[in-house]
């Protein structure tokens, strides 16, 4: 096998475990015995679980964000598309917690949150990239600063979601919020 098919194995065996039992209930054992190497291959190439959660992750957000900004919606304002961006990553980033990491870890978890910590570090800097990418966006040169302002006030907003809402309604809720009272005034500043 080659590295690319090996990384790959072992991403796609824990994504399964993941999704199916929870990221700390599933072991590197598992992992390996469900991709079909040894637990020590699995550590040549992830130097943890963690890591390994990290790429897959990683992996989803590049390919989701790339798919939301290559979208090229007709007949809507600048600031509607900048803001429906907005809504949906900030929506893929809750996905994210739910389906891969679960909320009862990262609530009680001092290394959960750490690794959500730098990991919507990094989702700031893959949405800022990409929609800086965007032709014709806005061509004012301070626009870059106030995109940024943008992107680290949303995920801001959006991560808090996962430390102060208690269920999926309250989640619902806090969205609408979000989307109705608090968003429209951010694009509106950013552009």
């Amino acid at each position: 096998m080659e590295i690319d098919k090996i990384k790959n194995s072992i991403k796609k065996a824990a994504q399964d475990l993941f999704r199916r039992y929870g990221y700390h209930k599933t072991s590197v054992n598992e992992i390996a015995k469900k991709a079909k190497i040894a637990k020590a291959t699995i550590y040549k190439y992830f130097e943890s679980k963690e890591l390994i959660l990290h790429a897959i992750l990683m992996d989803y957000l590049k390919i989701s964000i790339n798919d939301l900004v290559q979208q090229n919606p007709h007949n809507i304002t600048k600031e509607e598309h900048l803001k429906n961006l907005i809504l949906k990553t900030s929506k893929l980033s809750y996905t994210i917690c739910n389906e891969f990491i679960g909320w009862d870890f990262i609530r009680e978890s001092t290394n959960a949150q750490e690794f959500l910590k730098n990991l919507s570090n990094e989702l700031e800097n893959i949405l800022f990239n990409e929609f800086v990418s965007i032709r014709n966006f806005n061509n004012d040169v301070s626009y870059p600063d106030r995109l940024r302002f943008l992107i680290k006030a949303s995920k801001s907003i959006v991560f808090s979601f996962a430390f102060t809402s208690v269920s999926d309604s309250d989640v619902r809720k806090n969205f609408i919020s979000f989307q109705k009272e608090i968003l429209p005034y951010l694009v509106k500043a950013a552009l």
